[in-house]
């Protein structure tokens, strides 16, 4: 499914899907030429209309897709057409026939998230235009046109916002002052820049960096006392992005220069560009009661390594690179499925070996994900783990 992506639970851009594409496009009687609506990163629809909807596959609705937006060949490797709903992600194959599998939706949300009977009944996906999650990031930063170099911006922008990448303070503003330029134009001095930014900091940052306070300092704050602590780190930043060389800093002058240095920034994260998947893990035992339970993630996979995050916290619980980890997959019949990550690590200084044991419906599909990754380390002992390393160097994806 990662080639297709799972994700339950894990909502960030699929919040704003929740609207049929091709599921319930028309009716069968008007179904042979019926418009497909798509998504593209900044929420922008492009409709189109094909023939014989019910066979129309992925790969043909995308070369319809580049030829309306005029996208050179490399749109082709660097963006896949995705299912995405607030309850499950999937990225399809040129093979795959979204309106096929739009039909299929319920039984995809039962095969694949614990969502109820109720939620399912009312969740349709839309079709959507986004990154190709096997396309290497070294890749992008040899793209110069404009427009793949926008799309790109803008997905990543929106997984920042939505706080998907987990970000430091300095981190979300130093992008957060990308996408000032963008959107304002060049830093002038002097300008009622600060009132701009306090007007749309969730524009620029994410939401829990836009949080003010209440009472007396949030007042004084609201009358122009001073800028809250993101708003200032957010206008310092802002006053230091760099102009292109032999720009003319006008506002209407290419942004390419703009996309790049925000893409570049973003690579620095290590889930960028991530297929993510909803799981749980168990909670340490506290207390004389030994009480646990189970803390929900979001597991990222990419062509690098897997990071599991906590998908309340926004935090990084494990970061590992691939040539760090054994992996397994359990599925036995009367339990639930569960990924196994096995790495080193180390107690009061002294080595240990540990397991990282991840519930989720997904771990089939985390199963192909891992096994797309070019170099995947074997587990040394298997008699000892249940890790059991796979490396097949292959894109398998489910459906």
């Amino acid at each position: 499914m990662d080639g297709t992506e799972g994700n339950a639970g894990h909502l960030g851009p699929a919040e704003r899907s929740h609207r049929s594409s091709v599921s319930s496009v028309g009716t069968r009687a008007s179904i042979a030429a019926a418009d497909v609506l798509v998504y593209l990163a900044d929420d922008t629809v492009v409709p189109l209309a094909v023939e014989n909807l019910p066979s129309v596959s992925a790969h043909e609705l995308h070369r319809a897709l580049r030829e309306v937006l005029q996208l050179p060949d490399i749109a082709l490797d660097a963006f896949a057409l995705w299912l995405v709903s607030p309850l499950l992600e999937v990225q399809l194959k040129p093979k795959h026939q979204p309106y096929k599998l739009g039909r299929q939706w319920p039984e995809l949300l039962l095969r694949f998230t614990d969502a109820p009977a109720d939620h399912v009944a009312v969740d349709e996906p839309s079709l959507q235009f986004r990154r190709n999650v096997f396309f290497p990031k070294r890749r992008e930063l040899q793209i110069h046109d404009e427009e793949v170099l926008r799309l790109l911006y803008e997905e990543a922008k929106g997984n920042v916002l939505a706080a998907r990448y987990p970000c430091d303070l300095e981190d979300c503003e130093a992008l957060g002052a990308l996408v000032c330029r963008v959107q304002l134009g060049p830093y002038q001095p002097g300008q009622p820049t600060a009132c701009t930014l306090r007007e749309k900091l969730d524009s620029f940052l994410p939401a829990h960096l836009c949080k003010r306070g209440h009472g007396l300092f949030a007042a004084l704050r609201g009358r122009g006392a001073k800028a809250g602590t993101g708003e200032e780190g957010l206008l310092n930043a802002y006053g230091q992005v760099k102009e292109a060389i032999g720009s003319d800093s006008e506002h209407g002058a290419s942004l390419s220069p703009h996309y790049r240095a925000y893409l570049l920034k973003s690579h620095e994260l290590p889930f960028y560009g991530c297929a993510f998947f909803h799981g749980e893990v168990d909670k340490p035992t506290q207390g004389f009661l030994h009480r646990g339970g189970r803390k929900p993630v979001a597991v990222a996979i990419s062509l690098e390594g897997v990071h599991v995050i906590d998908s309340r916290e926004k935090h990084v619980l494990l970061g590992l690179r691939f040539q760090e980890l054994s992996w397994d997959h359990t599925s036995p019949e009367e339990e639930e499925s569960v990924l196994w990550l096995e790495f080193d690590g180390d107690n009061e200084g002294t080595p240990v070996n540990k397991l990282l044991k991840i519930y989720s419906k997904q771990s089939v599909v985390l199963r192909y994900n891992l096994q797309s990754a070019p170099v995947l380390a074997v587990s040394s002992d298997t008699s000892t783990c249940p890790c059991n390393q796979h490396s097949r160097a292959t894109e398998q994806l489910i459906c």
